[in-house]
């Protein structure tokens, strides 16, 4: 009898574990919600910047002609656990380093097409960039039980390769599809380049450095990463 409430208690740890905000490292769903849920579902996409000089004042870029600050347009996929378009501590793709540098989806939506069509991601979704930070991105994205994650990225412009995203949300809750979730969203830097201004002039690594939460100064609130944009995911 010891020995089933030992494994009892470490069964229910394991399934309270959860990753600290803005982490890459695991789903980004409620802890112990793994379970599948039942067929497909759909959602529309709502993503609404805070990337603005009132929240983040060090350093924010001008708002020139060729300095305006602005998010190139969302790309992301649904997929499988065998798939990521980024994560903490792994060495960018052309395709994000290229989104994280100059805000093009290519080649990264060739990489998203190469994945489906591989079978480990379901589809490939992207959106117009963002200028004027009073609007929103608005996409959607479909998930199914056997691509039940999602990943997106999208420049944070200019930087030398900031960019902001999440990667493996999960979208299951106790064996159903949520009806509405809002996550937060933080900066990264893709390991592509190793300017530390957002205007500084173009330091290519090579080699790559491992992608990574961007600590930088220019992204701290309170001397903590502040949030630098929130998703919601509504069902339709």
């Amino acid at each position: 009898m010891y020995q089933k409430a030992i494994a009892f208690l470490t069964l229910l740890a394991i399934g309270v574990v959860a990753a600290r905000p803005g982490s890459a490292q695991a789903p980004v769903t409620a802890a112990g919600t793994m379970a599948q849920a039942a067929g497909a579902a759909e959602y529309t996409i709502v993503i609404k910047s805070r990337w603005t000089k009132a929240n983040f004042p060090i350093d924010y870029p001008p708002n020139g002609l060729l300095t305006s600050p602005h998010h190139s347009g969302v790309i992301g996929a649904s997929h499988n656990s065998a798939y990521f378009i980024f994560r903490g501590g792994s060495m960018p793709t052309p395709g994000l380093e290229r989104l994280s540098e100059e805000g093009k989806h290519s080649p990264l939506d060739a990489e998203i097409k190469a994945a489906i069509s591989k079978g480990t991601a379901l589809m490939l979704f992207e959106s117009g960039a963002l200028r004027d930070f009073k609007d929103s991105i608005v996409t959607s994205v479909k998930v199914n039980d056997q691509f039940p994650l999602v990943d997106f990225v999208m420049m944070i412009a200019p930087s030398p390769d900031w960019f902001a995203g999440l990667t493996n949300v999960d979208l299951r809750d106790t064996g159903a599809w949520v009806m509405t979730r809002t996550i937060d969203i933080y900066a990264w830097d893709s390991g592509g380049d190793d300017g530390d201004t957002y205007l500084a002039p173009d330091k290519d690594n090579n080699p790559k450095k491992l992608t990574m939460q961007a600590m930088n100064k220019q992204f701290l609130e309170g001397g903590k990463p502040g949030v630098i944009a929130t998703v919601t995911f509504t069902r339709k």
